[in-house]
């Protein structure tokens, strides 16, 4: 049995600076048992609420789910401590997966070698049980392994959300330094805007403010158009609770007002960008946008601005 089914404790990651909107996006997800950690936060939670926070939530980055905790004072013992792990209770030797590393404070100081250590243990334990081996795949794998070594004290994780969580996957064209889709988020969040009025973004570049307040106000799930979620590779993964939560998220998505949300940009690159970005998402073509420089603008009331 993994960590995380003995404690059902997993860690949310999250932007320096965002921990406290984040506990309080845990909170309505009607998460109880929170501790914040730096960039980051510990909480309990049975196997709905996980699928539900890494379908819905717009803040979090990741959700990882420990599946060893011990004390890490050099490779060998990294090596030897990870081969004995249940791998194949996870990965299959046809599936592909990553690790992505952090080391501070220990004898480990280089995360790269301790990335690669962990990726042989892993390799090894498959060639010695099946005669066969998953293959690495840096880009874009079926499973995400997280390792991080912190005061010589490693904890090996699977990412349950199968990517960074930024990605929503309606960003089709950027342009120059495009804000993420989580910091658009937790901007939205805190100007408090919730539909009552007109929103309008004077800049909006590639659109990523107007596509979260979109997905804000219609109810859109943020990860509505991923497909690869990494609980789906856990040993007690319930695939009917699943199909069940995406159903019932569904269920609550309304249609966006015309005229509610609407941008403005004065280049025309910018604007392509958002309109092909946001007409992916429902409703997007409910939006207006106008090539206009800001300071032309006519004056506007009972309208949330809202810019980069």
């Amino acid at each position: 049995m993994f960590e995380y089914q003995k404690y059902k404790q997993y860690f949310a990651q999250i932007a320096g600076g965002m921990e406290d909107l984040g506990e309080q996006e845990l909170r309505e997800f009607g998460i109880k048992k929170i501790k914040k950690a730096y960039r980051g936060i510990y909480f309990v939670a049975d196997k709905a609420h996980l699928y539900r926070l890494n379908f819905q939530s717009v803040l979090f980055t990741r959700f990882l789910a420990p599946l060893l905790t011990f004390d890490c004072h050099s490779t060998n013992y990294l090596h030897a401590t990870a081969i004995e792990m249940e791998w194949e209770k996870i990965i299959k030797s046809n599936n592909t997966f990553a690790i992505f590393a952090t080391v501070s404070n220990s004898k480990i100081s280089h995360s790269k070698y301790a990335s690669l250590v962990l990726k042989d243990a892993i390799v090894d334990r498959f060639r010695a049980k099946t005669g066969s081996r998953p293959n690495v795949d840096s880009n874009d794998p079926d499973i995400w392994i997280n390792l991080h070594i912190d005061k010589n004290k490693a904890r090996i994780s699977i990412d349950t959300s199968g990517g960074s969580l930024h990605r929503r996957g309606y960003r089709q064209i950027t342009t120059e330094a495009p804000m993420q889709e989580t910091v658009a988020a937790a901007i939205i969040k805190l100007c408090g805007w919730n539909g009552e009025t007109k929103l309008h973004d004077p800049m909006c570049g590639s659109g990523t403010l107007l596509s979260e307040a979109m997905l804000r106000y219609c109810r859109i799930p943020a990860a509505f158009k991923r497909d690869n979620f990494g609980f789906k590779h856990l040993p007690d993964y319930d695939e009917s609770l699943w199909l069940e939560i995406q159903a019932n998220s569904k269920k609550n998505i309304r249609p966006l007002p015309k005229n509610l949300i609407s941008g403005s940009d004065i280049s025309d690159y910018a604007l392509n960008a958002a309109r092909t970005n946001i007409d992916s998402v429902p409703y997007g073509k409910n939006i207006n946008l106008e090539k206009i420089d800001f300071r032309d603008l006519e004056e506007m009331e009972n309208t949330t601005i809202i810019c980069n």
